[in-house]
């Protein structure tokens, strides 16, 4: 089924990242199967592992309300499109990932080739930047349309519920002087550094 939200909330989410791409896209799929089967993050009730820090994750934040500054917005670098989302309330959850065989493209091979390019940053043309632009919303278009179970597939989550954000003491570092939450905090020879400082000492 193609997606069901609203064209606000999908407004929403590219005024939040600023334009709209096939990956902003994915994450809107993402956020819509959060929103229908775990419902909203009002506060820390949702809360979503992301193993990618790609476009997607602005939609989870701008429409499921997960998001770093809460503590319900937890990046894992996997290097996979894949979320996990957790309901407090109830411990449900569920872990969506792209799946392999997901095909949102062109089979002309100039078509496939020209993407190539796109991501290498080269110089363009005019007629090729008129292309790529003609791409990216199509490419949208088609995602926004397919249905769901044909750009991902819903698997158990793979850990445990995270616990919710803690409320740390700052300690200072001896070296720039400046505070460094205390579980990012490093020692050395019985002196506290932060982690840029550690290294340098480290390294010596």
């Amino acid at each position: 089924m193609a997606c069901t939200l609203t064209q606000e909330q999908i407004d929403k989410v590219i005024a939040f990242h600023g334009h709209q791409c096939p990956g902003l896209a994915l994450g809107v799929r993402a956020a819509e199967w959060a929103l229908a089967n775990m419902g909203n993050a009002l506060d820390e009730e949702i809360v979503t592992v992301t193993e990618t820090d790609m476009c997607a994750v602005d939609a989870i934040q701008a429409l499921v309300g997960c998001t770093f500054g809460k503590g319900n917005l937890i990046y894992r670098d996997q290097g996979k499109i894949a979320f996990t989302f957790y309901r407090r309330k109830d411990g449900k959850s569920a872990r969506l990932v792209l799946r392999s065989d997901f095909v949102c493209g062109e089979n002309d091979a100039h078509r496939r080739e020209l993407p190539r390019r796109f991501r290498a940053d080269e110089e363009l043309t005019q007629e090729e930047r008129a292309l790529q632009a003609s791409m990216r919303k199509e490419k949208c278009e088609r995602i926004m349309s397919m249905p769901l179970e044909e750009i991902y597939l819903v698997k158990p989550a793979e850990g445990p519920m995270p616990h919710r954000a803690r409320l740390m003491e700052s300690l200072i570092c001896e070296d720039c002087g400046e505070g460094v939450m205390e579980s990012r905090i490093r020692r050395l020879q019985g002196k506290y550094y932060c982690i840029s400082c550690f290294k340098k000492h480290d390294d010596r």
